[in-house]
């Protein structure tokens, strides 16, 4: 009797590991679709609008105050574009070679944002 229960009990933790692991997916663009910043396919990308809100949201709060993470200062318009301007702001959201991946800690940001990133990058990095 007690191997029975033994092997009922193996069974259902593996029945419920199986089941819990197979419904995990972590390709937001997969799951949700494309929207957002992908969906746009201007090259000149608004500061204000695209750039800002994705720098206020993985950057700003530890790249900001007088004391800021990696002494990397960003916040402004200025600070973000200096940052970009160096490579730095693409090369760490895009984890390329020779940077420290950020955001550090968490996920890599998706590619609908490193894009838009990029196209702000490439369009010069307008204060707009």
């Amino acid at each position: 009797m007690n191997i029975r229960k033994s092997i009922l009990l193996l069974f259902i933790t593996a029945s419920t590991v199986l089941l819990v692991s197979s419904c995990y997916y972590d390709k937001e663009e997969l799951l949700y679709g494309v929207s957002g910043p992908c969906t746009d396919t201007t090259t000149n990308i608004s500061y204000s609008q695209k750039v800002m809100p994705v720098l206020q949201q993985y950057c700003y709060s530890c790249h900001t105050g007088s004391f800021p993470s990696g002494n990397q200062l960003m916040g402004t318009y200025v600070a973000d574009k200096a940052m970009a301007q160096s490579g730095k702001l693409y090369g760490t959201i895009n984890h390329s070679s020779g940077y420290s991946p950020m955001p550090k800690g968490a996920a890599k940001l998706n590619s609908c944002q490193i894009l838009t990133i990029k196209k702000w990058v490439d369009a010069g990095m307008l204060n707009n």
